[in-house]
């Protein structure tokens, strides 16, 4: 569970213990006061003190940080994931962990401890994507899971993903980002704009984004019989922006997790009004962060 203390107040905190004689109390109880910030804050408090270092150090704290199905998601790792303390297991865990037979990722921000998601390419429903003449399944050395969705042609570009509110960290806004690249032979990406949306009961995010600038797009003009081609959509982004993995990740679109509740997250990207043929997408999943999180 993810636990917040205003900005305004963070800064002094750790200042405020001290002078307030915090430190001279049992370690146990510093440690319960530690529990209750952020795991950004306990690691700045080790500095304050020793009594301060040993105490941020215990599993009472780092308990309070870890997610409360913890166990549950340690139970579908790929891997098994050893660790020494609590402390120890919450770092490992900041980094990306292989779950669900290397179909999804989990990991914690690192800051705040909210859960992050990426379904891989293999977890979503793509049109036509068994079919070898309109996708192919690929390896690719700096993608985390096995293999990666490469768009031969299609003419109808369908991706959907989808994953339970619960599994995410309560009262925290989330953004969905398609994770991909382009092929030096892509085509077709750039005219109309791909339409995107999020959709949590009530909630719903839309955008329209290209993945290649209009205008350098020789291919988008190839087009099928659809009646009246394809009509214009809002531009909002285009190309998306690279990430330090080395793939890029476009916004679909965003959602405030409520607590506790228990509804479906549903993911789409979508170009299927244009008609004319596209190639080239490289799709590796769909990504599920804190919306203030950066890749």
């Amino acid at each position: 569970m993810q636990r917040r203390i205003p900005d305004s107040s963070r800064s002094t905190d750790l200042s405020r213990m001290v002078d307030s004689g915090l430190e001279r109390l049992p370690e146990g109880c510093i440690a319960q006061a530690i529990s209750l910030t952020t795991p950004r804050e306990a690691c700045r408090s080790s500095a304050v003190s020793s009594a301060f270092r040993s105490a941020a150090a215990s599993d009472t704290v780092w308990e309070r940080f870890l997610p409360s199905d913890c166990h549950s998601i340690l139970s579908r790792a790929v891997h098994p994931v050893e660790y020494s303390s609590k402390r120890d297991l919450f770092f490992l865990l900041c980094d990306s962990v292989l779950i669900d037979g290397g179909k999804m990722s989990f990991w914690l921000e690192r800051s705040s401890g909210a859960k992050c998601y990426m379904l891989s390419a293999s977890a979503l429903s793509i049109i036509w994507g068994d079919t070898p003449r309109y996708w192919k399944w690929v390896s690719l050395p700096d993608s985390r899971f096995s293999e990666v969705a490469q768009l031969v042609d299609v003419c109808w570009l369908e991706i959907r993903g989808r994953i339970q509110s619960t599994m995410l960290s309560p009262r925290t806004t989330y953004a969905a980002y398609l994770v991909f690249k382009l092929a030096d032979w892509s085509r077709g990406l750039g005219h109309p704009p791909h339409e995107t949306s999020v959709t949590v009961g009530a909630q719903s995010s839309t955008r329209a984004i290209r993945l290649q600038p209009r205008g350098t797009d020789r291919h988008a003009w190839m087009m099928v019989n659809f009646p009246g081609g394809a009509p214009e959509a809002e531009e909002e982004e285009v190309g998306g922006r690279a990430r330090e993995d080395g793939w890029m990740e476009a916004e679909m679109g965003e959602f405030y997790n409520e607590d506790e509740e228990d509804e479906e997250v549903e993911m789409s990207w979508m170009e299927v009004k244009g008609g004319h043929w596209k190639k080239g997408l490289i799709v590796e999943g769909i990504e599920i962060r804190p919306k203030t999180l950066s890749m």
